[in-house]
């Protein structure tokens, strides 16, 4: 028979040794996390001060210089995340829930696999494979669908245009949502799904009753962490995007808004002066918008999380 021990007893007892490095090796972990952030983002606002407050050349200001580059950013990363959240949450439930287990294991090594190849291959594969490929596609668009704001004529004549870089990014950011929706779907409840199975539900509505409401801040924080991927590539994007500095909704033609982290990339081995601080401030908007992005996402998790415990 054993006996509990009190609480008093408890918090008296003496730490251990290993107690005491563990808790300040993890200290020290978690301060120099928020050193470094805080490093980053003081080296950022000093350096983008002057690119600020101006001048810059050819009278132009900050905001104005650094808009098409932020619309860029963001309108590829929507393109990424609109073609990759669903398509990663469907494999994720094929492999979980539909494929074999052979099958499952293997596919599941391959989407892994996707997540280990650099960048700069996949910028090789979008401009020397994929372009080509979806060029006649864009025409077709620009010319049957021209109607349609996203499809206006003229198309490309080489293919690379927004559409395919977010496409390359949709790929690359596809094995990090898909690895982390899969593990999410295998920690739903057994009983939940057996209690769906046995109230007379088909396959597909168990999925909908019990596996995607418990993984559903699983799926946003995934979704999120492939966001962050998207708006922070820059070789990829770099290669296959033919940039006009355009802000445009257009997604075949040739005139294609940049990128910051891309801009900066291929500006940033010859600028000099003022140059170097615009291309700093630049990034100081793109720390920014990764910050915002993080706690909104932290924000929504938390408010699911609420809801879904009601």
């Amino acid at each position: 028979m054993t006996t509990a021990v009190p609480v008093a007893s408890r918090a008296a007892a003496p730490n251990r040794p290993a107690d005491v490095v563990f808790k300040a090796i993890s200290t020290t972990a978690g301060v120099l996390i928020l050193v470094a952030l805080a490093g980053v983002a003081i080296f950022l606002v000093a350096q983008a001060v002057p690119a600020i407050i101006g001048p810059l050349p050819d009278d132009d200001s900050f905001l104005a210089w650094v808009w098409p580059l932020t619309f860029g950013t963001l309108w590829s990363a929507f393109l990424a995340m609109l073609m990759a959240v669903p398509l990663a949450i469907a494999i994720a439930l094929f492999i979980t829930h539909f494929a074999p287990r052979r099958l499952a294991q293997g596919l599941g090594y391959l989407i892994d696999l996707l997540a280990a190849i650099p960048s700069v291959i996949y910028g090789l594969w979008g401009i020397t494979v994929l372009a080509p490929f979806l060029q006649p596609a864009y025409g077709w668009l620009a010319e049957n669908l021209g109607w349609i704001p996203l499809f206006t004529a003229p198309a490309s004549g080489t293919g690379r245009t927004i559409l395919t870089a977010s496409i390359v990014l949709a790929v690359m950011v596809l094995p990090i949502i898909t690895a982390l929706c899969r593990e999410i779907f295998l920690q739903t409840p057994r009983l939940n799904e057996e209690a769906a199975l046995a109230l007379g539900a088909t396959r597909w509505e168990m999925i909908t009753m019990a596996v995607l409401p418990h993984g559903r801040s699983g799926i946003i924080a995934s979704s999120i962490l492939g966001l962050g991927r998207a708006l922070g590539e820059t070789m990829a994007v770099a290669m296959v995007l033919a940039s006009a500095g355009a802000v445009t909704f257009v997604v075949v033609g040739s005139q294609n808004p940049s990128t910051i982290a891309a801009n900066i990339a291929l500006r940033f081995p010859e600028a000099h002066g003022i140059t170097v601080n615009m291309l700093i401030g630049s990034g100081l908007v793109l720390f920014a918008i990764t910050l915002v992005v993080n706690g909104l996402s932290r924000w929504i998790i938390a408010k699911t999380t609420v809801d879904g415990g009601r």
